[in-house]
């Protein structure tokens, strides 16, 4: 069994859905030592959130902000929590119900995302500044790994 984990900090995004697969991919090497496994992908943030999803169609990604914007609007008169914007207690609300993470497998040194999936960033502030992010990595070694 091994164990890698890989800390880093994505610049700022604009408010919305975006594909990060590849940033992900890119920025941990050490996903080809896999021979099978696990990846947990973790956000540090209470604001933004990750959720996995089509990857082909960019409407996708802009529905999904006019729907999450529709459900849960901002302005409500019911917030409390609202001293950091108008922005800030729904995005904390969104975050809660898409999450901090997710799980994908590992096989041969590749995630096994489904040929229309990729992994998004959601970004639920007008300004939410860099994002950081957790990779943990663990199962079964490449034979020489």
């Amino acid at each position: 069994m091994i164990f890698h984990r890989e800390f880093i900090t994505l610049a700022q995004y604009k408010r919305g859905f975006h594909l990060i697969t590849a940033e992900i991919v890119s920025a941990f090497p050490q996903l080809r030592q896999f021979a099978t496994g696990m990846l947990q992908v973790f956000i540090q943030h209470t604001s933004a959130s990750l959720t996995i999803n089509e990857n082909a169609d960019p409407t996708v990604r802009k529905d999904f902000e006019m729907h999450f914007n529709k459900s849960i609007p901002e302005n409500d008169p019911v917030y409390s929590h609202d001293y950091e914007g108008s922005d800030d207690m729904p995005a904390h609300l969104k975050a809660s119900i898409l999450g901090s993470s997710v799980l994908i497998p590992i096989e041969n040194g590749r995630l096994l995302l489904g040929i229309w999936q990729g992994i998004y960033l959601c970004e639920h502030r007008d300004e939410g500044g860099s994002r950081k992010l957790i990779l943990s990595a663990w199962g079964l070694p490449k034979h020489g790994g």
